[in-house]
């Protein structure tokens, strides 16, 4: 095949605009195709065709646009988008957000090649989805469920430990039958060069980077790139679930940055604003991300995000945690009254929600009591903070007996349920420890559990050893 055939070649460039090179007539150019911008001195840039109109093509270009002369750049233009290479040999590799090895091994033999901007999950062929993954922390396991094919995103804000809670999940999180094999994407976009090395260092030190896949873009990468980065994790991600049959958890840190990005090549583009700044796209785009996640019907593998995002200002009516939570299946909240007390992770579990939580426990998931303990945990919880809010107005002396157990019960949910350190939990471990704390409140407080399952399951005292089992 000729070259002409492969490129088409332009000198034709009308302006330079930040990170954006407008280009006349540039012909038969197509959304997400590649570009390459040669320079007179010799170097050379590439770009991607993030606009294309009759008349012109917007080019956004990976990396700095300063050195590039209208005049006497030379600009062709490929016929194909961003493409991964795929193999099994992309578990254990560390790439860029733009997918090229930063790991110092050479690139990995392709079996596949796949265009990144892959298409959401037809909803003809999606399965719904069930079965359960553990992520190691008693406050996601018991009360928040995380269930194979679901989006479930973590709420943060600046200071929060949400950096070292997706290291304990990276670390911890697999699912439970030893015949299904399990792996892990990482996406870490605009993180600085320390964050980047305690995430590396974490998957090394843990071995898990033996069954992962990790990609880092840098605050001081390329915009462009950062908006391509999940692109390529998710891309990684079904050929592993799909063409290889595993379960894959995809960890994305940190969504904020990433809209930031969409909002600075939006502002590039001169285009109307919407909330805030960020484009009116941005619930559109977003969605071109979480619901690549999922299952696919007459498929083994499974696709399971973890979104993080850090809410400005702490403000979870932010258009960023808005957006996210229309589009996902719950959220994990973290609180910073929660973090003052040293308590980690610091998860408040009122405003979090798995919405498919039901879809992954119970008998032969996890535990027939799952259901129900989690649900009087919650209520006790909840009862004990409103007795905390009353006993700040009147005193704790102006509460009955009974309202002091439960301000005595969410001192302890929180101090010994919600909070494990570095410790990581089993679903079995993390049900025992809530039988454990009920113990603080007298029996007939326990309205959400059967008798049946009360006397199967409920512990001596509070520190004590499960009761023998009824027969």
């Amino acid at each position: 095949m000729s070259n002409d055939l492969l490129y088409r070649e332009h000198r034709s460039i009308e302006s330079v605009r930040g990170p954006l090179v407008f280009v006349r007539a540039a012909g038969n150019t197509a959304l997400e195709d590649l570009a390459s911008l040669y320079l007179s001195e010799g170097d050379i840039r590439t770009g991607q065709i993030i606009e294309v109109s009759e008349k012109y093509a917007v080019v956004q270009v990976f990396g700095k646009t300063e050195r590039i002369n209208p005049e006497t750049t030379v600009i062709r233009f490929h016929e194909e988008g961003a493409k991964f290479d795929l193999s099994p040999l992309v578990l254990g590799r560390v790439f860029s957000g733009g997918g090229e090895p930063i790991d110092g091994l050479p690139p990995v033999p392709p079996l596949a090649r796949r265009d990144v901007h892959g298409p959401a999950i037809n909803p003809v062929r999606r399965d719904l989805p069930r079965d359960f993954i553990q992520t190691g922390l008693s406050a996601v396991d018991g009360l928040n469920t995380l269930v194979r094919g679901q989006k479930l995103p973590i709420f943060s804000g600046a200071g929060l430990p949400a950096n070292e809670m997706a290291n304990h999940i990276i670390g911890n999180a697999g699912v439970q039958r030893k015949d299904e094999k399990f792996a892990l994407v990482f996406a870490g976009m605009g993180i600085t060069s320390r964050e980047a090395d305690y995430f590396k260092s974490s998957f090394n030190n843990s071995g898990a980077i033996e069954h992962s896949v990790v990609f880092i873009n840098l605050a001081d990468n390329p915009v462009i790139e950062r908006i391509l980065t999940p692109r390529f994790a998710l891309t990684a991600a079904e050929y592993l679930a799909f063409d290889m049959g595993m379960q894959v958890l995809v960890v994305l840190t940190d969504m904020t940055h990433y809209c930031n990005a969409l909002r600075e090549v939006s502002s590039s583009r001169e285009e109307i604003p919407g909330r805030r700044g960020y484009p009116g796209y941005m619930y559109t785009d977003l969605a071109s991300i979480y619901e690549r996640a999922g299952r696919i019907k007459g498929k083994a593998g499974s696709i399971t995000q973890i979104p993080i995002l850090s809410m400005p200002d702490d403000d979870i009516t932010h258009p960023i945690p808005d957006l996210t939570g229309y589009i996902t299946e719950g959220q994990i909240v973290l609180d910073r009254g929660l973090h003052r007390k040293g308590i980690f992770p610091p998860i408040n579990v009122l405003p979090s929600l798995s919405r498919l939580m039901d879809r992954g426990i119970g008998l032969d998931r996890t535990r027939e009591d799952h259901r129900q303990l989690a649900d009087q945990l919650y209520m006790g919880h909840a009862r004990g903070v409103e007795q905390r809010r009353v006993a700040s107005i009147i005193g704790e002396e102006g509460l009955s007996e009974t309202d002091r157990k439960y301000l005595r019960f969410a001192d302890a949910f929180e101090k010994e349920f919600i909070h494990q350190g570095p410790e990581s939990r089993t679903i079995t471990g993390t049900l025992d420890a809530g039988w454990e704390l009920l113990n603080i409140l007298p029996e007939s407080e326990w309205i959400r559990i059967s008798r049946e399952l009360i006397g199967k399951y409920k512990k001596t005292d509070l520190h004590g050893a499960a009761r023998p089992q009824s027969k």
